[in-house]
């Protein structure tokens, strides 16, 4: 039995799915398991809460791999020792945690990580941490401003990123967690070309066959935008830090630890395009 935490969203989703096609039996750990049907009645849906430890190791009965997947904020790293702690007193005995690229940066997303990895690398059980940088389905942020027509807000510059497609994160998810190749190793998880923002408004652009408008928005004001919009400060804040990040081209980086695991190429940003362009307006085999 392979437990997944996260179940619900992008990539837990996607790891449900790649599992299930495999025949593997999969159990989805949620807060609310009659909101999560939607994964299926071959998926054994259970209640837990990392807010309530007490709730995981029932939910990590009979469980032998767990996918360690929490939502982004400075909860991670207690979300994350509850659940190792969990998983060492249930008998479970592969642990593959989704971190982030840069996850041994000093910094706030780093800090979110840290003592998630750490738990994981001292846990005394079969572990793989996978560091992916940004995610192709990061773009849906724009999809409103696109189908309407509207300028594309643009804070990372000209900043490029190995963009990664999420099925690509899943497949290699999958690989850590039905094979003892992987244990002991730490990904980093990239597509096969650098791109920035603007590169992405302009293949959606392409596959759209109309322009998309941008406009730049500097860091600080990216900020002070999410401030006045009530956002808390400590999200307000690593926001700021990650986008100053990747405007200065830090994460500018190309692995080959997909295709290490996976014996292809990562699949480039169009094949996403192409596969979700009905968000932007689009129409099936418009790319």
């Amino acid at each position: 039995m392979i437990l997944i935490s996260g179940a619900t969203g992008t990539i837990g989703r996607e790891v449900v799915r790649q599992l299930v096609e495999r025949g593997a039996p999969v159990r989805a750990l949620t807060r609310d398991p009659a909101k999560a049907s939607a994964l299926g009645r071959e998926v054994d849906l259970v209640r837990g809460d990392f807010e309530e430890p007490a709730s995981l190791r029932p939910a990590l009965e009979g469980v032998e791999a767990l996918f360690m997947l929490s939502a982004p904020g400075p909860s991670i790293a207690a979300h994350d020792v509850a659940m190792v702690d969990a998983a060492q007193k249930s008998g479970v005995k592969k642990l593959v945690k989704l971190s982030a690229f840069g996850a041994d940066l000093p910094s706030r997303i780093g800090d979110w990580h840290r003592a998630g990895e750490r738990a994981v690398r001292t846990s005394g059980l079969a572990w793989t941490l996978l560091r992916p940088v940004g995610f192709a389905s990061n773009v849906l942020q724009w999809a409103a401003a696109i189908r309407a027509g509207g300028v594309v807000p643009i804070s990372t510059g000209d900043g490029r990123q190995g963009i990664i497609h999420p099925g690509d994160v899943a497949a290699v998810a999958v690989a850590a967690l039905t094979s003892a190749r992987h244990d002991g190793s730490t990904y980093t998880l990239t597509g096969p070309e650098l791109l920035s923002a603007r590169d992405q408004v302009a293949s959606l652009a392409r596959a759209l066959g109309r322009s998309i408008e941008t406009t730049d928005v500097p860091p600080d004001r990216m900020r002070e935008q999410m401030l006045s919009a009530g956002a808390a400060r400590e999200l307000a804040e690593t926001v700021f830090e990650g986008v100053s990040f990747l405007r200065e081209d830090k994460a500018a980086v190309l692995s080959d630890d997909v295709e290490a695991v996976l014996g292809r190429k990562p699949l480039r940003f169009e094949a996403w395009a192409r596969e979700n362009l009905a968000a932007f307006g689009g129409a099936p085999g418009d790319v």
